[in-house]
């Protein structure tokens, strides 16, 4: 497993990482902390050494069971989040983002968080820098060790790029999203700051597996927000109308070299970015979170692929690409 440094300040980490947004559950199914387990052993395993949650995820549950995890391996870097559980949208206070963060220690079971991140939180108060005040106070109390920023388009991500001790930004990126090349992972090189890559499959659009009749739990936000009808639309289908998606998808298959799934092949192509410090797939089984990890130790994409992406995205994707970007 290669290793990054997650900022030009470090630490160094797994350039592979895992996301741990429907680890033992979620998108429909109820929490199962043995799922949870077998993935996050099986990530471990692979060389996977950075975990990416929040305290909404699973209402809790994906924070525990890492912090179960952890009582056996103490060499991950884990990064959360904080300001959506309790909190979103009115709800930002010297406190509330104090005892958000107490609650995640309690449940990792750590004296210290590695990373902490604003979890896509309204623009206007990015904008006030409060709650930038209060993390830099919970990493000089020794709560945090360091704080970025998870945001939905680039012009939230500028903002938190002003901001002193900005460590690193997660943000929405693939091969169906491909804004961020143009002047936030520049800026972000120039400050320092790492890239954290989050849904780099699209929903799972970029495995190449998914159909016209693909069929969603009611409770996948796959189903009920594809339309953005509960959150931001760029969080589903990479804002893509799905259909457009499917149809998209499998001219991204057709490009895939051989040796690669098209779920590694999009994974490859965000690694082959100079900015980007780690990616975080998610993983419902055992078996995605080896062949995720299994990228890390591919070879580069040629120049004239991505260069083919390149202009597939300006083409065919771009202007279909719907909510903040």
């Amino acid at each position: 497993m290669n290793t990054r440094h997650l900022s030009s300040r470090g630490p160094e980490i797994t350039e592979s990482g895992l996301g741990c947004w429907q680890l033992g559950g979620g998108w429909g199914n109820p929490w199962d902390d043995a799922v949870a387990q077998e993935i996050l052993g099986a990530a471990y395993d692979a060389g996977v050494r950075f975990f990416d949650t929040a305290d909404v995820y699973g209402d809790g549950e994906s924070e525990l069971s890492i912090g179960r995890f952890l009582k056996t391996h103490n060499d991950v870097f884990v990064a959360t989040k904080l300001g959506r559980n309790k909190i979103y949208p009115n709800g930002y206070t010297r406190q509330s983002l104090r005892e958000a963060t107490e609650r995640s220690l309690e449940r990792l079971g750590v004296d210290r968080l590695d990373l902490t991140q604003l979890h896509c939180i309204p623009v206007e108060e990015l904008r006030k820098g409060d709650v930038f005040d209060w993390l830099r106070e919970q990493r000089d109390d020794g709560m945090i060790a360091r704080f970025g920023a998870s945001v939905e388009s680039d012009e939230e991500g500028l903002v938190c790029l002003e901001q002193e001790g900005l460590t690193s930004l997660q943000v929405i990126f693939n091969i169906f999203r491909q804004k961020p090349l143009e002047e936030l992972f520049p800026k972000a090189q120039e400050k320092g700051v790492g890239i954290i890559v989050r849904l780099p499959l699209a929903s799972g659009l970029l495995t190449g597996k998914l159909t016209r009749d693909t069929k969603f739990r009611e409770d996948d936000h796959r189903n009920f927000n594809r339309d953005g009808d509960a959150f931001n639309v760029g969080e589903t289908f990479a804002g893509l109308p799905y259909e457009l998606g499917v149809d998209l998808s499998q001219e991204v298959t057709a490009l895939t070299p051989p040796g690669m799934t098209t779920a590694q092949f999009a994974q490859r192509w965000i690694l082959d970015q100079e900015a980007v410090s780690v990616v975080i797939p998610g993983a419902s089984s055992p078996k995605q979170a080896r062949g995720n990890a299994a990228v890390s130790d591919l070879p580069p994409l040629s120049p004239e692929l991505h260069t083919r992406l390149a202009n597939f995205y300006a083409d065919k994707v771009r202007d279909h690409i719907r909510g903040p970007y």
